[in-house]
């Protein structure tokens, strides 16, 4: 079975653009998972733009879903992580004031650093997982690092699964056999939708979780929130 877990930072950005409350982040968390979603992501950044800080402490104790921190491991954010300990905690190598997420770990450059994080979480019982890309060094040696999961960055095969789709998907396989035979367990996340889940999900073996929050909240905007959810649901069968 593969998980949806839905990212709130769209919500967020659309509550902070005014001020005040609205739309209120910690009851479209609750409805996401009355509407069927079996995790909930947030990506705090060091400016707050989106999810803050506080809105993690508050979203915790409500949460019944997996909730997934994902960000880059600044001492900042490994206390946040260690203080909530959620269910799981994504390492991604976000530099300050980038855009979105655009590029996985060097876990060859960064080994050292990755591990030594890695055993901070572990030793909180937090799963941890690294953002990566398609190439066997790097997931090999995310393995070395001792993280439980890899997050496969899917903005690749997005941007050539409409003119390709088999193309697009082949280093995504691959990439997932070599995860699966190095003891990680696969996630994904990064411009995943409606048109193109469905053909990696059924391509991609053992996938655990897909993680989408852009596409997911845009397409709320047509079909609301509970059937957006049950969508993609559906596209993970």
């Amino acid at each position: 079975m593969t998980r949806l877990s839905v990212n709130i930072n769209k919500i967020a950005t659309l509550r902070n653009a005014r001020g005040g409350n609205m739309p209120d982040l910690l009851r479209v968390a609750l409805d996401c998972e009355r509407f069927g979603a079996e995790g909930i992501t947030v990506h705090p950044r060091p400016d707050e733009r989106h999810v803050r800080y506080r809105d993690i402490f508050d979203l915790k104790p409500i949460l019944s879903a997996e909730f997934n921190i994902e960000g880059y491991p600044s001492e900042d954010f490994i206390k946040l992580v260690n203080e909530i300990k959620p269910a799981q905690v994504t390492l991604v190598p976000d530099p300050p004031g980038v855009l979105t997420s655009n590029a996985g770990w060097d876990t060859i450059k960064h080994e050292q650093f990755l591990t030594d994080v890695i055993e901070r979480f572990k030793s909180n019982g937090i799963r941890t997982s690294i953002f990566i890309e398609t190439d066997e060094k790097m997931i090999r040696h995310a393995a070395k690092t001792g993280a439980d999961r890899v997050e496969l960055y899917t903005e690749a095969f997005a941007r050539e699964f409409p003119s390709n789709p088999v193309k697009a998907v082949k280093p995504f396989s691959r990439a997932a056999e070599i995860a699966d035979e190095s003891g990680l367990g696969i996630n994904a996340g990064h411009d995943l939708n409606l048109t193109n889940l469905n053909f990696f999900y059924r391509n991609i073996p053992c996938l655990l979780e897909v993680s989408i929050g852009h596409a997911l909240i845009c397409d709320a905007l047509y079909f609301g929130l509970e059937n957006t959810i049950q969508m993609y649901l559906r596209q993970l069968k």
